[in-house]
């Protein structure tokens, strides 16, 4: 199969290639996809998993990518709960080779079925986007209605959807962002917007719950906004000031049928968008992958036309 890999962890994206690679097995309770469309995260080519196993041993070259959309190919030994030729969509295992390839073997509990009214390329780009908005704001922020939530990079591929749902949870959002992000933040159902760039961050006065995908700075400024009793929730690192009053809470996303499923329905009724900037094919993705200006979204490789 083609597949993009890395092998020099220092030479970050710049070192992705297109090559051949042997077509996975799946082993016990495994599905082999048929990748259609998958997402990349550019931080993850920093991360110890993309490089080594559990074991820490070396695994190179390795595939990079972690969220996918496709059709199940093969089934595992002792998988149950799904069918070949079923539509699916999901997150990789962080140290198993990734989706950025025309085949995946992933744990069958890390898939969920896509409705055949979602296309593949939204199917991607809401596994890691949507579960980390969702964890975030259901399980870890516990966001209830009425709550005031400062969500940064509201226009981003995380904070977009952490916007989308903060909204039908009846949270009042202010977005932050460049001066540029400004009318798509407010697009995606933010009720103010903070320009990180001209703005001050403590005119906001006190939130209930930040939304933090930046950390640095702006996360320290973001822990004296957090009212008695609220949140700071990052994925940007443990937080380097914790709110005087409040709870801070660094998560690293997982993966979550049912949450899968909840995210498939509100795309599916008009609810939730996924915000895509740039769809490319598997062969054009190592130049796609290495952009030269800013991306306003994710980026998708159609794996299959």
């Amino acid at each position: 199969m083609k597949a993009i890999v890395v092998t020099d962890q220092a030479a970050g994206a710049a070192g992705l290639t297109l090559a051949d690679r042997p077509t996975p097995d799946p082993a016990g309770n495994d599905v082999l996809v048929e990748v259609h469309a998958s997402g990349y995260t550019p931080g993850e080519l920093t991360w110890e998993g993309t490089w080594t196993d559990r074991l820490g041993r070396d695994r190179t070259p390795s595939v990079p990518g972690h969220e996918m959309a496709g059709v199940v190919a093969a089934l595992g030994y002792g998988t149950a709960g799904l069918a070949v030729g079923q539509r699916v969509f999901g997150l990789a295992d962080w140290t198993r080779d990734g989706t950025l390839a025309e085949y995946v073997a992933i744990e069958a509990r890390n898939v969920a079925p896509l409705p055949g009214d979602v296309d593949f390329t939204v199917g991607a780009s809401l596994v890691i986007s949507g579960l980390t908005a969702w964890q975030g704001l259901f399980v870890h922020g516990q966001v209830q209605s009425g709550q005031s939530i400062l969500v940064h990079g509201a226009a981003g591929g995380v904070g977009s959807i952490v916007t989308q749902l903060a909204k039908e949870a009846g949270a009042y959002i202010i977005g932050t962002g460049r001066a540029a992000d400004r009318h798509a933040a407010l697009g995606y159902g933010a009720q103010e917007f903070v320009d990180l760039e001209n703005d001050s961050l403590a005119d906001v006065g006190g939130v209930d719950l930040v939304f933090d995908v930046i950390g640095g700075d702006i996360g320290a400024q973001s822990a004296a906004l957090i009212r008695p009793g609220g949140t700071l929730v990052t994925i940007a690192g443990p937080p380097e000031v914790w709110p005087t009053h409040g709870r801070a809470i660094d998560f690293v996303v997982e993966a979550d049928r049912a949450q899968l499923g909840e995210l498939a329905a509100r795309v599916r009724d008009g609810r939730l968008r996924t915000n895509i900037d740039n769809v490319v094919s598997l062969d054009d993705a190592v130049t796609a992958l290495n952009p030269k200006t800013r991306a306003k979204g994710k980026t998708i490789v159609r794996v299959r036309p």
